[in-house]
């Protein structure tokens, strides 16, 4: 999806289209979760922080998450997908690998059913949508970023080997920011550059991703697509524009994200067992503290009663806390039934 936060909270709210906005704080210690293209224009991206974000852009609109709503547009744009192919991995709330080797419409060309599926989203939810096309995941996720906003890419087979060597290894789907430093400094710029390194040189250099890194600048990916893929937590976390310092103030903000917390679990209709409290200290210093229930947790009450124990055990008065953070593990869906699995804390 383009820009999805930031696309749906200009669909619900018609004053804000064609204006810079930015989903999340305006705080000195808020940061950006998304930004809609209007205001990536002017060099703001998710995950930089709203300081930096508002001087690049002074006239930016910040607006606050909604996530239930972002969960409900995303519950329908996985249920388009579904009527093209079963072989859906999501990758997050707003993008997701398809296998339409087989698919359900008998199109027959990847490319077609890429479009259909783009008019769908367009034509029920209001948002644009791009997608990438090629053989496997690698290239697939690569070419869905070329054309964005509203775009498609396809890399064929035989063009896959031209592509890749003419790439910054910095748009490699797998190598991050510090590898890509790390590869400038060695000398690898592109994707020609970094061929001419042989497996033993690359794993030498970069570990167990080196053998990643000489199959994909091959084009070879063999991964499949997994639908099967099991969420492994839910949760929710705040960074603070002022240090939490009363024993007051640590508990109300952990009732609001207790809240928030129980509202994500009854969106993605699961339930779970570990809880987990994350705090990040003044100094940034973290901490991590969880507890496994021999029950899942089905109310807000006992989710209140077992975070309250942990944050008692921890005796946080008089810190300076920046950061708070809840999560839910051990999923399993809503309908399962308790196990009887004994109790303890790590």
């Amino acid at each position: 999806m383009d820009a999805f936060f930031a696309s749906v909270e200009q669909l619900d709210n018609p004053e804000l289209r064609g204006k810079p906005v930015a989903v999340g704080g305006s705080g000195e210690r808020s940061v950006v979760a998304a930004a809609s293209y209007e205001a990536r224009k002017f060099g703001v991206r998710s995950a930089m922080p709203s300081v930096i974000a508002k001087r690049l852009c002074p006239g930016l609109i910040f607006v606050k998450h909604n996530f239930s709503r972002y969960t409900e547009v995303s519950a329908s744009i996985m249920e388009i997908f579904r009527e093209f192919t079963d072989l859906i991995e999501p990758l997050s709330i707003d993008e997701a690998f398809l296998d339409v080797t087989n698919d359900k419409k008998n199109i027959g060309s990847a490319t077609v059913i890429a479009g259909k599926i783009r008019n769908e989203i367009k034509s029920r939810t209001g948002l644009t949508a791009s997608a990438g096309i090629s053989v496997n995941k690698f290239l697939a996720k690569i070419a869905s970023d070329i054309n964005k906003p509203d775009g498609l890419f396809l890399i064929r087979p035989e063009d896959a080997e031209k592509f890749i060597e003419e790439l910054a290894v910095e748009k490699f789907y797998g190598i991050g920011k510090v590898t890509a430093q790390k590869m400038h400094k060695l000398g690898i710029h592109t994707g020609a550059d970094l061929k001419k390194w042989d497996l033993v040189s690359l794993v030498r250099n970069f570990g167990k991703p080196g053998v990643f890194f000489y199959d994909i600048v091959r084009g070879i990916d063999d991964r499949p697509v997994e639908p099967d893929q099991e969420r492994k937590s839910v949760g929710t976390e705040l960074t603070y524009e002022k240090d939490l310092t009363s024993r007051f103030e640590v508990i109300a903000e952990l009732y609001k994200l207790e809240k928030e917390l129980m509202e994500r679990l009854e969106h993605s209709e699961t339930t779970g067992r570990t809880i987990t409290l994350k705090v990040k200290f003044s100094d940034f210093r973290q901490i991590t503290r969880s507890k496994t229930l021999q029950n899942y947790i089905r109310d807000f009450e006992t989710l209140h009663k077992e975070v309250s124990g942990i944050r008692k055990v921890l005796k946080l008065e008089g810190s300076r806390i920046r950061l708070l953070g809840l999560s839910i593990s051990n999923l399993e869906t809503e309908d399962c039934a308790d196990r009887q699995l004994y109790l303890f804390e790590d």
